[in-house]
């Protein structure tokens, strides 16, 4: 979404979003590392001990707070920036042994959030605001059921909505560059609406096959209608930009193909983990590493020029989950382990070559008008 290039009486400076961004990736790193924990990695105490939290942690702690907060700077409310706080907080509380307290900071940074969305969604009636309503709901709903003492496995299908459906309604957004044709448009909404009742019975023993199909459909119908397609084609950041979309669509459509193989998400199995992780890192990170060098300069106005270089972190993402998936196939424990150490090197490599790239500086902020 926009930003100003100034910061409004009503929001908060760049600086004063630091310590915001921070606690989203405090919830990054204990979350990854308590993620490794779960395939016999050592790792420092807080990770071991936060095993339990590793989905919570980077859905909400992280997610939820860098989400929020750019939802905050494009509404320029300063009300909208409790969200990222109580998220952030909830995030501390949780690693603090007050589980209950954070779990109950996360549902009121959902809320915000969710009040934010529909501020957005008031100025601007549109399918693409309304998908983002759509998404922010998904975490709130998940969020309390969690608080309310339900396992993560069986909240897994809002929190992966919340993600999948913020992203799709941020593309949406763009597509005005490529406008979806009236047919295509109603195909969209179709699909909101197939998810939606797929989540309301996805305790059923066809919610979940169906939540899958319609992430299958919907990974089709953003490689189709996506302006990636044709920015592919360009040099610098805008191709760069466009890879890591059109690869990110291809993990969305192969965690939802091994959901629907699957028949549903069987906690501890090896199409849990190779499904989870396609979606939730294949193709929510790459979004991320896709959109960094766009994000960061909007919410903190730091510059981050493009390099070629970026491609190794993107590399190094794909391949890593090529092997963990290659050993949940397998039922070769080691692969699956391995993977998932390259899955954590990944984001590290992601991050250093963001902080690399800062530091060299920029003579100018990178558009983002057409990716």
């Amino acid at each position: 979404m926009a930003t100003s290039p100034t910061t409004p009486a009503s929001g908060l400076s760049p600086i004063q979003r630091v310590p915001l961004l921070m606690l989203g990736f405090v919830a990054l790193f204990v979350g990854a590392g308590a993620g490794l924990v779960r395939l016999a990695w050592p790792m420092p105490e807080l990770a071991a001990t936060a095993a339990h939290l590793h989905g919570p942690l980077m859905v909400c702690g992280f997610f939820g707070v860098v989400i929020s907060l750019e939802r905050a700077v494009a509404l320029s409310r300063l009300w909208a920036y409790l969200g990222p706080l109580a998220t952030g907080l909830g995030t501390v509380l949780a690693l603090s042994g007050a589980l209950q307290w954070g779990a109950g900071l996360y549902v009121l940074g959902g809320l915000v959030l969710l009040g934010a969305s529909l501020d957005v969604f008031r100025r601007q009636p549109a399918l693409f605001t309304f998908t983002l309503v759509l998404g922010a709901a998904a975490w709130v709903v998940g969020a309390v059921l969690w608080a309310s003492g339900w396992a993560v496995h069986t909240v897994v299908p809002w929190w992966m909505a919340f993600l999948v459906l913020t992203i799709a309604g941020e593309r949406l957004e763009l597509s005005r560059f490529m406008p979806p044709s009236p047919v295509a448009t109603r195909v969209f909404a179709t699909l909101l609406a197939v998810i939606v009742l797929s989540l309301l019975m996805a305790q059923t023993a066809w919610g979940v096959v169906v939540f899958a199909a319609a992430l299958l459909a919907l990974a089709i119908w953003l490689v189709k209608q996506d302006i990636a397609r044709r920015t592919v084609r360009a040099k610098g950041l805008t191709r760069f930009v466009a890879v890591c979309l059109l690869s990110g669509y291809f993990w969305l459509a192969v965690g939802a193909s091994v959901l629907l193989w699957a028949g549903g998400l069987q906690p501890g199995s090896a199409a849990y983990d190779a499904a989870l992780h396609a979606i939730m890192l294949g193709f929510v990170f790459a979004m991320v590493f896709g959109h960094a060098p766009i994000i960061f300069p909007a919410v903190l106005r730091v510059p981050v020029p493009y390099h070629a270089w970026f491609y190794g972190p993107l590399a190094l993402l794909h391949g890593s989950l090529l092997v963990r998936l290659a050993g949940d196939a397998t039922g070769n424990f080691a692969l699956t382990r391995l993977g998932g150490a390259l899955n954590a090197l990944a984001l590290i490599a992601f991050i250093l070559s963001t902080v690399t790239a800062v530091l060299m500086g920029t003579p100018a902020l990178p558009k983002a008008s057409k990716t």
